[in-house]
């Protein structure tokens, strides 16, 4: 190669990783997840970006970005467990022997992690059908030793394990540094704010709160999953369900867009998804919300496909309360239409699926 034709498409501890020669200056992206000290100029991550996805598509295989903290697990620090969760001391699973544990204490870090019920087979499965990555705004240390918990034999993740030291914006997330093009990337993050650029790409998670700290970190005024001595249900949990969203979504991009292969897009099949959720909803919302909840119900609505009403009327479908006392709510009660509580709608959203309306009634003593 001669070093005066070439273009230096990246570097690695600053030598050209196609010439060798020693390149100054710090211009394009740090892949410092993959090997420390690489970095690819803009042009050579298209092209790399480019050929990688293709490759993944002639394979029937698109890119899976995934959240580690309340999507695949939860953790807390043994300082915060409560008394009612000091019974997990005795119950957690050694470290000799990951792949058979659900349950670990980290000595070094003082901390615990509960893997989400499901998550292992959730990992399987998805691999069939996604390339896999971590993105966490954990650091890197955490990053790694919780992926090495998730996936202790390297086969879903390998080194693509992205934490907020390599991330390329502070405070949020990108897919910069994910080798695969947006058109064919799906997110699955329980905090839709550090998606703020991608938000068409992303699934939004329900929570797992396993430990009371957890609780407490996003107000919630409830017992744990650990102080109730019970968990989410295996084979119907958020994971499980989800599963089931992510077939669905890959046997679509697949088999009913038309086209070729790198021209489909993941958020046009998304986007159609999410939008017949709740076709042909015609819903009311009490006017016992406050104005910040009410616009943000309607948003929800309205992205799965809801027409959302001001007034009553024959043709409303459903009324969004969280109490009897409303004139929306004795409305629907008198005129026998759904009443619903503003969980059916944030389910409906996470699951993307429309949910039984009789899991979600309006009871007396909300």
């Amino acid at each position: 190669m001669n070093v005066d034709l070439c273009r230096h498409p990246g570097s690695f501890e600053c030598l050209c990783i196609r010439c060798g020669q020693k390149i100054d200056g710090d211009s394009g992206l740090t892949f410092g997840y993959i090997h420390k000290g690489l970095r690819l100029h803009e042009e050579e991550i298209s092209r790399v970006r480019s050929l990688h996805t293709r490759n993944l598509l002639n394979r029937r295989k698109l890119c899976l970005v995934l959240d580690l903290d309340h999507t695949l697990l939860n953790t807390t620090s043994l300082h915060r467990l409560s008394p009612e969760e000091m019974h997990l001391k005795t119950c957690t699973d050694s470290l000799e022997d990951i792949a058979r544990g659900r349950l670990f204490v980290l000595e070094h870090r003082q901390r615990m992690a509960k893997l989400r019920p499901f998550v292992r087979t959730f990992l399987k499965e998805a691999s069939k059908m996604f390339e896999m990555y971590i993105y966490t705004m954990g650091d890197r240390r955490y990053s790694l030793e919780m992926a090495r918990l998730l996936d202790p034999q390297g086969k879903f993740f390998k080194d693509k394990v992205i934490s907020r030291d390599d991330g390329t914006e502070m405070k949020e997330k990108d897919l910069n540094l994910v080798l695969g093009t947006e058109s064919s990337i799906l997110i699955l993050d329980d905090n839709k704010k550090v998606w703020r650029m991608h938000k068409d790409n992303l699934i939004l998670m329900e929570r797992y709160h396993f430990f009371n700290s957890s609780c407490q970190e996003f107000d919630l005024n409830c017992k744990s999953l650990a102080e109730l001595h019970i968990d989410e249900n295996e084979t119907d949990g958020a994971l499980a369900r989800i599963l089931k969203v992510l077939r669905h979504i890959n046997s679509k991009f697949f088999d009913e867009l038309q086209g070729d292969l790198v021209d489909r897009d993941v958020r046009q099949v998304l986007s159609s998804l999410r939008g017949e959720v709740l076709s042909g909803c015609i819903i009311v919302f009490s006017c016992a919300f406050n104005g910040h909840d009410l616009r943000k119900l309607r948003r929800i609505a309205e992205r799965l496909g809801a027409t959302c009403l001001t007034e009553l009327g024959p043709t409303v479908t459903h009324a969004v309360a969280n109490e009897l006392v409303t004139e929306e709510s004795m409305w629907a009660e008198k005129e026998n239409k759904f009443l619903v509580n503003r969980r059916w709608l944030e389910a409906s959203n996470f699951f993307l699926q429309k949910q039984p309306e009789e899991n979600y009634i309006v009871r007396k003593t909300q």
